[in-house]
Order: C-alpha cells, then sequence, then structure tokens
C-alpha cells in the first residue's frame, strides 16, 4: 500500500479533509503522481512517509518551536518542543534526542496500518536499556522513517520526559525541563522559530507498504511489546 492506495482509502486521518473535499481534488493522474514523488522543497528532504496537500498550505521546512501540551485528566500544561529535521540527519537527531531521558526508558509503539479495526494501536515496552532500545530501533531505520502508519514514543516516568517520533516523522518531545533537549537540537544547529508550521498541521497523505506491516511486526517481536 503506498501513496496512492492509502489516498483512496483515507486521505487524512487527523481531521483534515477527506477525499473529495480536498486540494486532492479534480487531479489528473498525472499531476498526483508527480505531487507524490516530489520529496524535495529546498533544503529540505521529506521521508518516504507523508506529503503535503497539492496545495502547499504547508511547506515542509526543518526547525522546531515551543508548545504547551494540557492533560486532559489532570489539567497540568506540559512543555513541549515539536521540531522536524531533513531525512538525512533525522535518525541521528532521534537517537540523541533519547540520551536526556536516562539509562533505563519505557516504549511505546504507535500502529495506524489497520484502521478498518482501529484508528490507532498503542503496544508498551516498559524497562528496556537504552543502548539495547538503540540498537534494535537503528536495525530498523528504514521503518521508522519511511512508514507513515508507525510512531514510536520513548519515555522515562520516572523524570519524567518524552521523546516522540510520530507518523509524520516530527519529533516531540515533553518534559518541565526542557533545555537538555534544546541543547541536542542546538548541536544540530536546527533553527528555532515559533511560526514554523508543521506537515501534521495541513492537509497530508500518508504512505505504508505489505511490507512494512511485516517490518513492523518483526519490531514488536524485538521489543517484546504488549497491546494495551
Amino acid at each position: 500500500m503506498g501513496f496512492l492506495k492509502r489516498l483512496t482509502k483515507n486521505t487524512c486521518r487527523d481531521g483534515y479533509p477527506e477525499l473529495g473535499h480536498s486540494s486532492f481534488d479534480n487531479l489528473t493522474d498525472e499531476q498526483l503522481e508527480q505531487h507524490l514523488s516530489i520529496a524535495r522543497y529546498g533544503s529540505f528532504l521529506l521521508t518516504d512517509a507523508v506529503r503535503p496537500a497539492f496545495n502547499l498550505e504547508v511547506v515542509p521546512s526543518a526547525g522546531y518551536r515551543h508548545d504547551i501540551y494540557r492533560d486532559k485528566d489532570s489539567g497540568i500544561d506540559v512543555p513541549v518542543i515539536m521540531a522536524a529535521e531533513s531525512r538525512e540527519r533525522l535518525m541521528d537527531l532521534f537517537i540523541d534526542l533519547l540520551d536526556p531521558l536516562g539509562d533505563e526508558v519505557d516504549v511505546v509503539l504507535e500502529s495506524s496500518h489497520d484502521t478498518d479495526e482501529a484508528p490507532h494501536q498503542d503496544l508498551y515496552r516498559e524497562h528496556i536499556d537504552l543502548p539495547i532500545l538503540k540498537s534494535i530501533l537503528l536495525d530498523y531505520e528504514d521503518l521508522l522513517l519511511d512508514d507513515g502508519c508507525t510512531g514510536i514514543a520513548v519515555l522515562n516516568p520516572r523524570v519524567p520526559m518524552e521523546v516522540q517520533f510520530d507518523e509524520h516523522k516530527l519529533l516531540i518531545m515533553y518534559g518541565h525541563d526542557l533545555a537538555p533537549f534544546r541543547s541536542v537540537l542546538g548541536n544540530y544547529r536546527l533553527r528555532n522559530s515559533e511560526t514554523i508550521r508543521f506537515i501534521s498541521e495541513g492537509e497530508h497523505v500518508h504512505s505504508s507498504t505489505d511490507d512494512f506491516v511485516a517490518r513492523f511486526d518483526e519490531l514488536k517481536f524485538r521489543l517484546g511489546v504488549e497491546e494495551d
């Protein structure tokens, strides 16, 4: 299943217009294929996981901004950093952002491969040594970068801090002390822009394949995750 099949099945899973009320309306097959084949926007290279709207209401770019996440249960506001990085450095940045979490972490593997059964599936693994986790994740770099139905969150509830590498291939960092994450972003010379918009904030389309579904099952086994 690639962009074209997923576009027909479910253009946007995130509250944006469904097929028939989007910038993808009335395109010829040639126009659609040409748009979906574009991966580079200036110096920013997308992964194969996601593509922006045809009208480019959000033009992909590298950078980060601060935000606030409000926990619905507790009502507590948690500081957040959202970041986008070009494909060439994205996996390295993700791996380095895990260091502030400590030597032992929990993992949440996220999937939306089977949208007919449920919109989202979370699978948990507690207490894994960070060096072991990093080694496993690097073995599945292709899946984490290019599958638009796979996401992962790594957290240390004892700190508490969390790094999410979501299905849009955005990096989202949660914690009351974000300074360690800003230090890593600074090492990558990622620019701070409080007006930057991310691909998830406009109409977009995800991509996956049957091979990635199989790779996801392999990663589930390697991590020893369990369904919630």
